[in-house]
């Protein structure tokens, strides 16, 4: 039985994540700051599938919680086959306007930890030739964003730092893969202000279905997984389109 850390577990795609895990029978270590929701999931998944569940509260915007989590489970000799770094956040408004220390935290959970969590546990799996990486990303990793600055370049990161390490694991049996969601019905938009953007107006996809499609994604060996064809159609338009014309799509789809 592999054992997996899921980041962000409380909620959205991480908590879905979490429960598909869970019925192919992996045993869990479920991590985000909301004790009482992990702790509560954590039950129902050993009840409903006969796994082990473990609980970290750990906040990531900490810079010290990746090697906490890491050292933690080493003393309870708990061996990590697989990391799933769902955490992360946005926050609408423009650089100047911005909070500079919530800016500051995005960087350091949707990238700095994520990154510090990989290179801990990667070692492992190398040795034990075995193991996976499961980042979750955005299609906003695919183009600018205006009023979301911050975000989207995060995002960015997470996609070509997954298809970079994918290409340096080639030959190793280490899956890495990075699931980019477009709009999904989650906290992200009540949390970073998004709930009346036009972005979430034009429908969004379910945690559930996003989750489903990442995780099957993930163990059929796919390095970039884009669910859905709205999201597959945008990504492509991208690529097309000048740079100019989608960063003024892109403002006016978060509002501006």
């Amino acid at each position: 039985m592999e054992t997996v850390l899921i980041t962000g577990a409380s909620s959205g795609i991480g908590l879905e994540l979490a429960k598909l895990f869970a019925a192919d029978k992996s045993n869990l270590v479920l991590v985000a700051r909301r004790a009482d929701r992990l702790t509560t999931l954590a039950e129902e998944l050993q009840r409903q599938h006969g796994i082990t569940a473990q609980v970290l509260t750990k906040d990531l915007a900490r810079p010290e919680a990746p090697r906490e989590i890491f050292d933690e489970l080493k003393q309870k000799n708990v061996e990590i086959d697989v990391v799933v770094n769902n955490a992360g956040f946005g926050s609408l408004g423009s650089i100047s306007n911005l909070d500079l220390q919530r800016q500051l935290d995005m960087i350091q959970v949707n990238i700095m930890a994520l990154v510090h969590l990989t290179r801990l546990f990667l070692s492992g799996m190398i040795e034990r030739n075995r193991g996976g990486i499961l980042n979750v990303g955005s299609t906003a990793a695919f183009q600018p964003g205006p009023y979301l600055a911050v975000y989207y370049a995060s995002k960015a990161f997470v996609l070509h730092f997954t298809e970079g390490l994918a290409e340096e694991l080639k030959g190793k049996n280490i899956q890495v893969s990075c699931l980019c969601p477009g709009p999904t019905v989650t906290e992200f938009a009540a949390q970073a202000h998004m709930k009346s953007a036009p972005l979430f107006r034009l429908g969004s996809m379910s945690g559930e279905a996003v989750a489903r499609i990442g995780y099957q994604g993930f163990r059929h060996g796919k390095v970039v997984v884009i669910p859905g064809i709205k999201n597959k159609l945008g990504t492509l338009g991208v690529r097309l389109a000048p740079r100019f014309v989608v960063r003024k799509i892109t403002k006016k789809l978060q509002g501006g």
